[in-house]
């Protein structure tokens, strides 16, 4: 019945009568086209006689399959069913329905010859067959339809319940869900130190606009501790509030005292049935925002999170204490292991290796315990660093991650340090070995990160690994640290702060004074940096091959040298030099994958545009990559992930000068 003719059937009649009354006419003016008209008439009535009773017979036999179908239903019983019902032929065209589908879903009218697709809001008739149902709706109200076949498959019944009034209901349930919103104060101590009357003030705002904040939304508000605040919404407000991007990140920011300005960490929960439950979420959503550097709202909903804010730069900590607590918890751990693996992330750097050489002196000289640094020698980018450690130490401290799978046992302690991501450490397969694992990391936190470890020495507003282990060691025994791992930490540390220019606080000048004082020398350090002539010339041409994009230096290089990504890195740097380029991206090809370098020195967070490319990393200083993508989608991705971050922070900007 593709073609439908019997809607057609009206205009043949039509054109039968008309044919009549030439044929009578034709009569008394020339026979012969009488004979012709005649001729022509009753083919045409012929016609309609044998497609109506085509059609009638056609409805018969798919009428009567469907009621063969429903447990032997007669034909009439249909048009009696409570909820409307339609029976679509082989093609999907409606060849009849009750009369509660006239009423509910076609506005009285008659639909035979629509297609059955036109009453399913998009969905195909033939993909649903015999399913557990779809929910559509069709002016205002809502069904879920229900398509079945018969025997021969040349006959679909559709059947349409109604369900609107039940489906509100679970949307005024869903609506109305506790949304726990666990709130804390970055940088309050900052605010304490510097005076006690400015803290009460700047607390006395922050307060007001948290109490704000929860009344426009005729939220529950309540103070925990002095700097840390619960909120409870209605699960409907939450979507307001992604809508406008969590504006009370921007009234916080409005608030300073001197040079500090005041900023906030949010852990919001979504989709939990509890109060508890989404207390429960909503804690490890907060921790994931300060692990990211605070000043922003980390959102969880079936343990997906969604991210708002994070443009401001992680708040350093001045207070040393958490510092000597992991410490103290690192020697521990260690005393109650027999053997200590220390490894860090694939394609190892300054920072990686610097931070593994100084706790390793330290674990096997001062703690007693045998330790080795975990590294692939081929691939790592500081080849430099650990051939200066292997001439001026006595004894070998590096081993291979094959060698290290065969040596843990069950008492083994890993060490992860400069990366918090199983996927992206030297060995995994070393990691699911190891029933106990430390992680020291400084990057922001991942949703990926790793949440098994005994401890999780995680600090974003930390200049590099090598920082925080020069710290830890400073509370521990170090004696045993001698010039070749002070070199070897300092490295690490100038490395990350692009010699003491990013990301430098005072505990950075601090560990770098430590490190001086156990013999760190600059001179050598800096010689670690120097690379071949042919890596240069990669470099070179790296930044000649760039191109600009909204103030972003953009280079795609299809050099496939051994170094690459020491190039590829050096040239991110260098094309940050260049007068009006804000960050730096270098993509280059490294086996089967398209990776993604990017640097800037603040003004554009690099870290939340590698984010949208499935990458990670720092403000300044961040990557990702790209797997089954060419080189120029992985190009347009870039782009338009640096057009989306650099449009939310215009509008960010606009405003707060608004």
């Amino acid at each position: 019945m593709k073609k439908k003719h019997w809607m057609l059937t009206p205009w043949f009649i039509i054109f039968g009568v008309a044919m009549l009354l030439m044929t009578t006419f034709m009569s008394s003016y020339s026979l012969p086209l009488f004979y012709v008209d005649l001729v022509i008439t009753v083919a045409s009535f012929a016609v309609v006689l044998v497609l109506t009773l085509t059609f009638r017979n056609y409805i018969k036999r798919t009428v009567k399959g469907a009621a063969e179908r429903i447990k032997d239903f007669n034909s009439d019983y249909l048009e009696k069913y409570k909820y409307p019902v339609a029976i679509a032929g082989e093609e999907g065209d409606i060849i009849w329905c009750n009369a509660r589908f006239r009423k509910s879903l076609c506005n009285g009218r008659s639909p035979e010859g629509d297609d059955i697709n036109a009453y399913l809001s998009g969905h195909n008739v033939f993909d649903i067959l015999d399913g557990e149902g779809v929910d559509i709706a069709v002016d205002g109200k809502e069904f879920t339809a229900y398509c079945i076949t018969t025997g021969d498959g040349s006959v679909i019944v559709c059947h349409f319940i109604e369900n609107t009034y039940y489906k509100n209901m679970v949307r005024e349930y869903n609506a109305g869900l506790p949304c726990v919103a666990l709130v804390t104060f970055d940088n309050a101590e900052d605010f304490y130190a510097d005076s006690d009357e400015s803290f009460s003030t700047v607390m006395i705002s922050l307060e007001a606009n948290l109490q704000r904040w929860a009344l426009e939304y005729n939220a529950l508000y309540k103070r925990i501790t002095n700097n840390r605040f619960m909120i409870i919404f209605r699960d409907a407000d939450v979507d307001k509030m992604i809508v406008q991007k969590f504006p009370i990140l921007k009234d916080v920011r409005s608030i300073s005292s001197a040079r500090l300005v005041a900023t906030i960490s949010v852990g919001l929960s979504r989709g939990c049935k509890t109060v508890k439950e989404s207390e429960l979420n909503a804690r490890k959503a907060l921790e994931m925002a300060l692990g990211r550097g605070g000043d922003q709202v980390a959102l969880i909903k079936d343990n997906t999170y969604e991210f708002f804010g994070g443009t401001a730069v992680a708040t350093e900590k001045l207070s040393k204490v958490r510092m000597r607590v992991i410490a103290n918890a690192l020697t521990r751990a260690i005393s109650d292991s027999d053997k200590v693996y220390i490894m860090g992330h694939r394609f190892s750097d300054l920072d990686c290796i610097g931070a593994a050489i100084g706790l390793q002196c330290v674990v096997e000289k001062s703690c007693k315990r045998y330790c080795k640094i975990v590294v692939d020698r081929l691939s790592s980018m500081s080849k430099q660093l650990i051939d200066y450690t292997d001439e001026r130490l006595e004894n070998n401290i590096f081993i291979s991650p094959e060698e290290a799978l065969k040596g843990v046992t069950s008492r083994s302690l890993l060490i992860v340090v400069d990366t918090h991501i199983k996927s992206s450490l030297e060995s995994p397969a070393l990691f699911d070995k190891c029933k106990r694992c430390v992680v020291i990391d400084h990057h922001r936190k991942s949703v990926r990160h790793i949440d098994s470890a005994l401890v999780f020495c995680h600090e974003p507003s930390a200049s590099s690994a090598s920082e925080m282990c020069a710290e830890i060691i400073s509370y521990m025994d170090d004696k045993p640290l001698g010039y070749v791992q002070a070199d070897a930490l300092l490295s690490g540390i100038m490395l990350d702060t692009k010699n003491f220019v990013l990301k430098t606080g005072v505990r950075t000048f601090e560990a770098a004074a430590y490190l001086r004082r156990k013999g760190a020398n600059t001179l050598t350090v800096k010689e670690m940096f120097s690379g071949s002539i042919d890596t240069y010339r990669e470099k070179v041409e790296i930044v000649c091959r760039s191109e600009m994009h909204r103030g972003c230096a953009i280079s795609r290089t299809d050099l496939n040298a051994d170094d690459i990504r020491l190039a590829a890195a050096q040239a991110a740097d260098e094309m940050l030099t260049l007068t009006g380029v804000t960050a730096s991206f270098v993509l280059f090809n490294s086996g089967n994958q398209i990776n993604v370098s990017a640097r800037s020195y603040g003004r554009v967070n690099v870290q939340l545009i590698m984010e949208k490319l499935g990458g990670g990393g720092h403000q300044t200083m961040a990557a990702s990559q790209l797997s089954g993508k060419t080189k120029d989608e992985v190009y347009e991705l870039l782009i338009k992930a640096i057009d989306e971050t650099l449009d939310e922070a215009e509008d960010e900007e606009k405003e707060n000068h608004s």
